[in-house]
């Protein structure tokens, strides 16, 4: 007997290679699948805005990509001596006005262009509620704990998502047609909201990405909500908050994830990359030892051989280590 429901993934037409351009943009989830891509060398962006929760926000962020837009001292803020961005995460902030522009503008410019020539837009969205600046007149990104008298919190309807996303998703097919586009709902719960509103906010995603997707070519749903929800229903998958899931679930999320994207290609290179990264990460009792220098020589080696066989995977940063260690 099975004792347990796995979700069925539709065989997809998206395929996912180490030469594929990947930009993903969401809630802190996304960081978990961002951050494994990059490990296994994947070429990828993750949220150049840093961490986003609502799809008006994460619209807004992909719309300032497509115009390449140039932040101003007018489009920042001065709180509790620290500069600030609405539509940024606060890893952007600094007490410095001209560091956080630059911080700011360097990512802008580097994201628009890679999202001009990517083959994959990964999105996740956490929240329906957004946050409304009343001084500002527009939804924000983050709040950079100011006072909640200063915003108004409301849960955006499936008709707002859809018509933004709709919207977008249009420009965003002007800018570059071959783009394709993957929604997914972060099953981190968002409790502070209380149960029963979470269930409705991401209910809400829900229908509303089901809507875009009916209605636009090149666009998928990854279930990593229903694999958590569903598949692993069981504490014992979630870190000690109770909230956001653990090593285990993401690794096994991932899993998912690979199964239904990556190319046949594509599994060989991962597996022999971790080989080679698990003698990167390696840490000898002593570094100045014969021994550990040969190791050290041998590694560098096979990275060669490894960037020989497959170019398009860049590994200078790795063999410029290995060089000055060896």
């Amino acid at each position: 007997m099975d004792f347990r429901t796995k979700i069925e993934i539709p065989e997809s037409d998206i395929h996912i290679s180490h030469q594929s351009h990947i930009l993903m943009m969401g809630s802190c989830f996304i960081e978990n699948i961002g951050k494994l891509l990059i490990e296994n060398k994947f070429k990828t962006n993750l949220n150049p805005f840093g961490i986003l929760y609502n799809p008006q926000s994460i619209s807004r962020a992909l719309r300032m990509l497509i115009e390449r837009k140039e932040f101003t001292e007018k489009d920042i803020f001065e709180y509790k001596g620290l500069y600030h961005s609405f539509w940024h995460h606060g890893s952007f902030s600094d007490t410095d006005m001209n560091k956080c522009l630059a911080k700011i503008n360097t990512e802008l410019i580097r994201s628009a262009d890679d999202l001009r020539k990517a083959d994959i837009l990964f999105i996740t969205f956490g929240t329906a509620y957004v946050f409304f600046s009343k001084e500002q007149n527009m939804v924000v990104g983050n709040c950079h704990k100011l006072p909640a008298s200063a915003f108004d919190r409301f849960r955006m309807s499936v008709d707002d998502i859809v018509n933004e996303w709709t919207l977008l998703i249009g420009a965003l097919r002007e800018m570059n047609p071959l783009l394709r586009i993957i929604f997914t709902v972060s099953p981190i719960r968002h409790l502070k909201d209380g149960a029963h509103e979470n269930q409705l906010s991401k209910s809400t995603l829900l229908l509303a990405i089901d809507e875009i997707i009916q209605s636009g070519e090149g666009t998928r749903y990854f279930p990593s909500y229903e694999i958590v929800m569903d598949e692993l229903r069981d504490y014992r998958f979630y870190n000690e908050d109770m909230v956001h899931p653990d090593s285990v679930a993401i690794k096994y999320i991932w899993e998912r994830f690979s199964e239904a994207y990556f190319d046949t290609e594509t599994h060989p290179i991962i597996d022999e990359w971790r080989k080679l990264r698990q003698a990167l990460n390696h840490r000898p009792i002593n570094s100045d030892s014969e021994d550990y220098k040969h190791f050290l020589r041998q590694t560098l080696l096979k990275l060669k051989t490894f960037n020989k066989k497959y170019p398009y995977i860049c590994c200078t940063d790795e063999i410029l280590d290995l060089e000055s260690r060896s």
